[in-house]
């Protein structure tokens, strides 16, 4: 994009505040697409053409009278990016992550990319290797052993720049002359200690910096746990060296397996305290310590079906059985949740069943 006035409109669009990513994107669709006319055009549309032609309503008319009002600033803004060499990638170019767009479609995939570095890695083969900030030493581990196999495979390390897994998954992909993308919790123009430390991997093709945010806004919480679903949009395949029950990691890697999405979690060690075997038993694909899949008597939900096929079991039944470390009511919720079994109460206790044996072990419910 050379024309600095037609990034402004896209920037514009993509920060309207309190619209969400679906109905930005829905917008866009809209006006290129259903309405074929290009966005100087919508802008210079009144207000009731606005309601009229695109169904608006009064509250978010009155962002887009707030965008509009702000389209000189983003002109000038999108022009010190480019003379910083920052590019902005639009979702409906060439150059973006047709991974991205994949897997978050219309109702998540951000309308605007900002970059910084080797763009043709939005489109190469990726993964992710995610995990807790205070991971275990064992967890770091598994993380440089993962990062070293892909980045000699020439495939690209998504990471997301926290303390801990990320961070490894990072700097071990560039010790071994991988290449990797880092998905930034912030605007693209507060990193600048990052590019700094990273310049020369950057200038030599081997880092992308990405961020969906304003190029202005800094770090926060919030945009750290909007950040995830990015890194896991960005990955073809997910790897997990750790998890808690709780907290980003667990978030990202449960909606990715509701998903469907293809995840290996690391087996984790006897008398480890993580969350990495829940994970597993809602169908993560359990790997050892290098990242080899581990099948038949090691898969934990093989373990938890033997385990009920001939009774019912109260979650801290099953809790204690396969030494998981879980609040009951967690664990509770979890197995409701699995397709595989089937559950009751009973004189104000919850028990679990195989689903497959229900009919044949109805007597137990009596």
């Amino acid at each position: 994009m050379d024309n600095v006035f037609e990034p402004a409109y896209w920037m514009a669009l993509s920060h309207l505040q309190y619209w969400g990513t679906e109905k930005i994107n829905r917008l866009i669709i809209d006006i290129l697409v259903n309405k074929k006319i290009s966005f100087s055009d919508f802008f210079n549309l009144d207000v009731s053409e606005w309601q009229a032609e695109f169904n608006i309503n009064e509250k978010h008319i009155n962002e887009l009278l707030k965008a509009k009002s702000e389209l000189a600033n983003y002109s000038f803004l999108a022009e010190s990016l480019f003379e910083q060499g920052f590019k902005i990638i639009t979702i409906n170019s060439k150059e973006y992550s047709n991974i991205l767009k994949g897997n978050l479609k219309t109702k998540q995939a951000p309308s605007i990319l900002y970059v910084k570095g080797n763009i043709k890695l939005l489109n190469e083969s990726t993964i992710a290797i995610v995990g807790s900030r205070k991971a275990s030493d064992v967890s770091l581990e598994f993380t440089k052993n993962i990062a070293k196999d892909f980045a000699k495979n020439y495939q690209v390390v998504v990471s997301g720049f926290a303390k801990g897994v990320d961070k490894m998954a990072l700097d071990a992909t560039l010790e071994y002359n991988g290449h990797s993308i880092i998905v930034l919790p912030q605007g693209i123009k507060t990193f600048a200690s990052g590019f700094k430390k990273y310049y020369q991997k950057i200038i030599q093709g081997d880092v992308l910096v990405l961020s969906t945010f304003h190029p202005n806004v800094p770090w926060s919480v919030g945009l750290a746990m909007q950040r995830n679903t990015y890194i896991y949009g960005l990955a073809e395949k997910i790897y997990v060296a750790e998890s808690d029950s709780k907290g980003g990691t667990w978030a990202g890697v449960s909606d990715g397996l509701k998903r469907d999405r293809e995840i290996y979690v690391r087996l984790p060690e006897p008398g480890e305290k993580n969350a990495n075997n829940l994970l597993i038993l809602q169908g993560a694909i359990p790997v050892d310590f290098y990242g080899n899949e581990i099948l038949g008597e090691d898969d934990l939900s093989q373990k938890l079906k033997q385990i009920i096929n001939n009774g019912r079991y109260s979650a801290d039944e099953i809790k204690n059985k396969l030494h998981l470390n879980i609040d009951t009511k967690q664990l509770s919720k979890l197995l409701s949740g699995l397709n595989f079994i089937v559950s009751k109460k009973i004189n104000s206790n919850k028990y679990f069943m195989l689903k497959d044996e229900k009919k044949a072990q109805a007597d137990l419910f009596v």
